[in-house]
Order: structure tokens, then sequence, then C-alpha cells
């Protein structure tokens, strides 16, 4: 009995099991031609190269390692309108996902609205669904997207960056009002096969931000929302200045945080700075030998540790004071260095005007 059948005689059909997804294919940026250099400074300096142009937009794909990021520049469309309202900034997010159809089944059995635009002649057309702040969430078929990239990125590009080591995408931090945070955090939780984090609070000098993740088995996936009532806390300056919710930064895994750092400071990448104070602490606290201290201080990076798992992350400034940029480093950890968020909040209250970094 197919499910219209079932729905006549009054059987509800079951509703398709959640999501399963490879982790994030690619992160698409709304961007004037002004913003695309700015970002493209950015990328550049992080080690990425623009390896490719869309046949027939104004759209450019830049790789390094399993990570791609589209910045889009077209006159018109979703991205345009995009950033036309909020700035250069993330307007997509593609997810790898096994089945799409099956994927598209449980958004729709979630009554999750999906987003439909004129497709040119010969073009790929990647479902994709409402997500935070009007972004969208591309849904990619794993068995097809390296065929959907060398005919939709035709137009190679000569890019000469040095790569810097990093290998995917990390983590996406999202940041809402807190009126908002539990509905998203269902959303995802509904939408793809993922658990939750316990929920976090976080001391910014302006108030507290409340912080959870949700992640897949393999954390090759994983989204951080955070959401928060104090009106001057980093969180709701952005959304104030953002005009709504949406991505405010996006980590990237590295091989090497300490290589990454140096060559990225040498590229000159604007590297949020860190107070001496911070590293006086965190000898003591953990008992680091004084050279790896120095190390860490010299490349502004922070240190987390769990038992014998450590974290080590730096962040960018942000780009138009708008979205920035972590690179971290896991040896078995798996958490989000949450102790260093307040560190990081403090950091960038000196740069508050208007948004972030």
């Amino acid at each position: 009995m197919d499910d219209q059948s079932a729905r006549l005689l009054g059987i509800e059909p079951p509703i398709p099991p959640r999501i399963e997804t490879s982790g994030v294919e690619f992160i698409e940026f709304a961007a004037s031609h002004e913003e695309a250099e700015e970002f493209g400074k950015y990328f550049k300096a992080m080690g990425f190269s623009p390896v490719a142009r869309h046949r027939t937009k104004e759209v450019v794909r830049w790789r390094q390692g399993d990570i791609n990021l589209v910045v889009n520049s077209e006159p018109d469309g979703l991205a345009h309108s995009f950033d036309i309202v909020h700035g250069g900034s993330v307007c997509a997010i593609g997810l790898a996902v096994a089945d799409q159809q099956a994927a598209l089944a449980r958004a729709t059995a979630l009554d999750i609205p999906r987003f439909e635009q004129s497709v040119g002649p010969d073009e790929w057309e990647i479902p994709s669904l409402r997500g935070v702040g009007g972004s969208l969430l591309y849904l990619v078929e794993e068995s097809t997207r390296e065929q959907m990239w060398a005919e939709e990125f035709s137009v190679e590009l000569a890019g000469e960056t040095q790569w810097l080591g990093l290998t995917r995408i990390d983590h996406v931090a999202q940041s809402m009002r807190y009126e908002e945070f539990l509905s998203w955090l269902l959303y995802y939780n509904a939408l793809l096969d993922v658990t939750k984090t316990p929920q976090l609070e976080i001391i910014d000098p302006m108030g507290l931000v409340y912080s959870q993740a949700v992640e897949n088995a393999d954390r090759s996936l994983r989204f951080t929302l955070n959401g928060s009532l104090a009106s001057q806390s980093l969180t709701s300056r952005f959304i104030q200045n953002y005009f709504g919710a949406g991505v405010q930064h996006v980590a990237f895994a590295s091989r090497d945080v300490f290589s990454a750092a140096e060559q990225a400071k040498a590229a000159g990448l604007q590297i949020l700075e860190i107070g001496p104070n911070y590293y006086d602490d965190l000898e003591a606290r953990f008992g680091l030998v004084p050279e790896l201290v120095e190390r860490m201080a010299e490349l502004n990076i922070l240190y987390d540790r769990d038992g014998e798992a450590e974290y080590f992350q730096f962040y960018s400034r942000a780009v138009a004071k708008r979205v920035f940029f972590e690179i971290v480093e896991r040896r078995g950890y798996d958490g989000y260095g949450a102790t260093n968020a307040a560190i990081r909040l403090n950091a960038q209250a000196k740069y508050r005007d208007p948004f972030s970094g």
C-alpha cells in the first residue's frame, strides 16, 4: 500500500527516519564584489585557494582539504537579497546526505518549508530547506557530489595559495534570539540524526550566553547554537546589527594548529589578540611547560584539556565585523573549549563597535 492509499484509509504512513549526513559539503557566502574581495583576503591568509568559477554565474569555489567555501556575488537571487539585508555573510550550508529523496521526505513530513528558485539550462537542481535566519540548508547527494562540482564549477582558476593543513569544517556556530533557541534546537534534532550536548552558560562581559551543540555520531557534523537574554552581549549585538539570526563563526579543523597559526600570521590574517593574563593562569592551571605556553601566547592560541585529551584553538578578527573564523586542533578532545569562551568574548569586546570581531 502506498502512502496516498494509506491516507485515504485514515492510516498515517510512518515518518521517514532522521537524515544521516557525513558532514558539511560546503558553506556559501553572500557577498558584493567588494565584500568578496575582503573574504578572499581572509581565505587566502587561511590557506584556501580559489580553484574554480561557476560556468555561468558570479560564484567562486574556494577549497582546502575537504573544505569548500562558495562566494556568491550574483546580482540577483537569494544570495543577493541576503546580502542586501545582512551584508556579506553565510547564506547557505550544504549537507552531504546518503539519500537525498529520503531526506526530503523527512523534511516534508515535518512541514519544514523548501526553497525553490529558477534553475538555468543544464544546471544542477540541489533541493534546499529554509534554515536559521532565512538561510538555506542544501541537501547534496553524496554519490554525485564530485560530478556536481565538476560540472557546475567548470571554469578553473589558478590558485597560488599555500595550504595551511586545514582538513574539514569542524563546527558552525549560529547565534539567535534566546526565544528562538529551543525552536532551532528542535529543528536540527528532529530533522537530522544528531544528539544534543548539555546546555552551557557562558559569561559574556555584558551578560550570560546560553550555548548548546548538536552533533552526529562520528562528529563530522557539529552545530553550536548560542542565545542570550542580555541585550548588550556579543550574541545579542550580532543579532541586532545583523538583522536576525545567522552564522557568527565557522571553525576549521587543523592537523597542526601551531603551523597554521604561524603561516596565517605571516600571510596577514588578523588574529584575535588574547591578553597575557590568560597565559599566566594557563601555566599554573594545567602545569604546562613554560616553552609551550610562551609559544601559545606568541600565536594567541587558546587551550583546554579533558583528562589526557587536548584542544588548541585560535580565532580571526571578523570580516566587516560580522562573521569570524576559528582554527582548531583536537587531540582526542570532543568539546568546544567552553572554558575559553569567556576569554574570547572579553577579547572581542575590545572591538564591539558595532558587531563582534
